[in-house]
């Protein structure tokens, strides 16, 4: 009888010994796929435009047109390409603006240093040192989604270096969302790693589509994002894992800057469509709409998270209005 457990205890470590081979087997293979595809990726869109190094950070930027400076901040998961795609850029370049647009830190072609925790505030902190370093003098900032905590920080903190603010389907107080969960796991220290550089990439290459056809809903996705938005670069464990770290620290990041939306001192124009899949707009824009005295309010009646792409020339003109618009009262006094 004890001979029979002992061949019973040794065909069962037998069995698990074996589905650990596999699972190493598979996710090398996993590795070697995404490593592959990764590099295929980068190959067919390489970088559009220029570079700037900021604080030792290497920031990928496009630019078009000249005169009042105007700033384009993309938002979790896209890259500088979503606002070329938009149209917004050409358009502002039409309008007598010089459009600039950043990869933020670890998305499209800008570098992410791994020692830095990389909050709204941290991503901010960049932009002075490359505004000084590319003759960007006090710009109207457009963010969208996440972008526009990153705005918010830069007005924050760095009030000096922003004329305006543009806050396009913003998030911006501290509200759980399924997607923050969701795409947290590989931001856990080396499971993430784990994950980044085996399966996340080809679950989000198979989940790519539905999460963006969210994004556009009630909206089709338009044919020409279909046609030209780098979706390889989305899904490259370098991205995945700046996704994932960007979406864990939306909370905190919101909780550390509501408290302050009161000291904002600049122009502030708060876009958001009502039909919203990704924010809510009531709890998030009109909120934010109340709580900032001046700030104007435009909500796109059944458009969804993407109003950039919906209506890029509306949203051009709440950044053209506020060039008309007079030095705050705040300001004003500070000055005396």
């Amino acid at each position: 009888m004890a001979r029979h457990l002992l061949q019973r205890m040794q065909t069962r470590k037998g069995k698990i010994g074996g589905l650990v081979t596999l699972g190493a087997l598979a996710l090398a293979g996993s590795a070697a796929i995404v490593n592959r595809q990764a590099a295929q990726a980068e190959k067919a869109n390489p970088p559009r435009g220029a570079f700037v190094t900021s604080n030792g950070v290497r920031l990928h930027y496009i630019e078009r047109g000249s005169g009042r400076p105007i700033v384009f901040l993309h938002g979790n998961g896209m890259t500088v390409e979503d606002m070329r795609i938009s149209g917004i850029m050409d358009l502002a370049a039409d309008h007598s603006f010089r459009a600039i647009a950043f990869d933020r830190p670890g998305f499209g072609h800008s570098e992410r240093p791994r020692l830095t925790a990389w909050t709204a505030a941290a991503q901010a902190a960049l932009l002075p040192k490359a505004f000084e370093l590319l003759g960007i003098d006090r710009p109207i900032v457009v963010g969208h989604s996440l972008g526009t905590m990153v705005a918010l920080a830069l007005a924050l903190n760095h009030p000096d270096h922003v004329a305006g603010l543009v806050l396009a389907s913003g998030y911006y107080y501290p509200k759980a969302r399924a997607d923050i969960a969701l795409f947290s796991p590989p931001a856990i220290p080396l499971v993430g790693d784990l994950l980044c550089y085996t399966v996340a990439p080809l679950m989000g290459e198979a989940m790519a589509p539905r999460m963006i056809a969210k994004m556009f809903s009630p909206q089709s996705v338009p044919a020409r994002f279909e046609r030209e938005f780098p979706v390889g670069l989305m899904v490259r464990p370098s991205q995945i894992r700046a996704s994932s770290k960007d979406a864990t620290h939306m909370i905190p990041d919101a909780l550390a800057m509501s408290d302050r939306y009161g000291d904002l001192d600049c122009p502030i124009a708060v876009l958001s469509g009502d039909a919203d899949k990704v924010v809510d707009f009531t709890e998030h824009a009109l909120r934010f709409h109340a709580a900032v005295p001046g700030s104007v309010l435009d909500v796109f009646l059944g458009a969804g998270h993407m109003i950039h792409h919906v209506d890029p020339a509306r949203v051009l003109r709440a950044a053209s209005a506020m060039t008309l618009r007079p030095t705050t009262t705040r300001t004003a006094e500070m000055a005396v």
